[in-house]
Formats: structure tokens, sequence, C-alpha cells
């Protein structure tokens, strides 16, 4: 498990076992997040997203309290997972960080309350698991454009496959406001109060 240089975002790497038969590994272990970032992970709803090559969900966010952690797997396929800093006043504000997460390392990726979310995907088919610590709450879901050039974070340009991608964005997405307009409409988190909630580190 590895910090990622956004405050409250981890990198979790398995340990694989393979065979002839094929492979095993585990893929959540509660004990073990919770010894770097805290305090266990409460899992509300489990979200499974499948997506097209160039499929590209997010910016989004839910508002800070609850919030709502993700602990983030791609099954199938491959995705390029982002994290962004959304809470206003932190150090790391508007800065964004990414890991690849595909069916071949297995990675997965820890985000506390407060934190932005999106990925691309790579690959027809890519299957995306999230165990979340709240249920979802239309009301309270909020998302910043993922195209915001103040952010400019460098989507791939091609997928797993070596060919050009299209990308592709929900109604709601396209219609996300940039990072600016997020924080002038009072919509994002702050940095003091994402940092009550346990697992985010000063």
């Amino acid at each position: 498990m590895e910090p990622l240089p956004v405050a409250g975002a981890w990198s979790i790497t398995p340990r694989q076992f393979g065979d002839d038969r094929g492979t095993f590994l585990e893929a959540f272990k509660n004990d073990a997040l919770a010894e770097v970032i805290g305090h266990h992970l409460t899992v509300a709803q489990v979200n499974c997203s499948v997506s097209a090559a160039g499929a590209l969900r997010g910016v989004h966010f839910a508002d800070v309290p609850p919030g709502q952690a993700k602990y983030v797997t791609c099954t199938v396929g491959a995705v390029l997972d982002v994290i962004v800093d959304i809470r206003t006043g932190s150090p790391t504000y508007g800065q964004w960080t990414s890991v690849l997460l595909d069916d071949v390392d297995r990675r997965a990726v820890y985000l506390a309350e407060g934190l932005g979310h999106a990925f691309c995907s790579l690959a027809d088919g890519s299957t995306v698991t999230y165990l979340c610590s709240t249920g979802y709450d239309p009301a309270a879901e909020h998302g910043v454009h993922p195209l915001d050039p103040e952010i400019g974070i460098a989507w791939p340009t091609h997928g797993r496959d070596g060919r050009p991608l299209s990308y592709e964005l929900s109604a709601k997405d396209q219609a996300a406001p940039t990072l600016a307009q997020a924080a002038e409409d009072g919509l994002l988190p702050t940095w003091e109060t994402a940092r009550s909630f346990a697992g985010v580190q000063a």
C-alpha cells in the first residue's frame, strides 16, 4: 500500500498467487487497509460499472459531511483512474494523480471523503467495482468537468490496444461546472471539514 501525492488517497497492489488453474488474490482486506488509513472502511454500497473504450466518467464527489470514501478496482479490462483534490484550502487543491487499474496488476485505489474521482476506460468492457462508505444520495452528489483545463488532467489518447480513444461523457458530466465555477457556487468541500474525517492526513 502506497500513499499517493494527494493526501487521503492510496494505491494498493495485491499479491497474486497463480498456477495452472488460474489466479487468486485478496482484492480487499479491511484490516490491512485500516492499518494505513487509521480506521475500518464501512461498506454501505457496492457499485459496478461496465464501460466501452473511451468512456470518461467523473469528476464526481459527494457533500462533506457525510462524504463518500471509495475503494476502487478494475476486474476486467483497464482504466486510468484519477483522483482530484477538490478540497478548498488544501495544500494540493486542484492537483490530480492517477493510477492504472487493470486485470493484470489488479491494483486498487482508496480515496477518502472529500476527494474527486474519475476514470477513462482503456478497453471495451472495462468493469470497475467501487466499495462505498455511504449510499448514493442524488441530492448530495456533484461533479466537476473532467476536461477542465484548470485541472489539466492528462487523459490517455490511446486505448490498451493502441487505437486512438474518442471520449464519451454522460450528459450530466458534459454539463458539469469547472473547478472554479464549483468553488464559486459553494459546491466544494473544504480542507478543514474533510480533515475531520479519519483517513485524511494533514
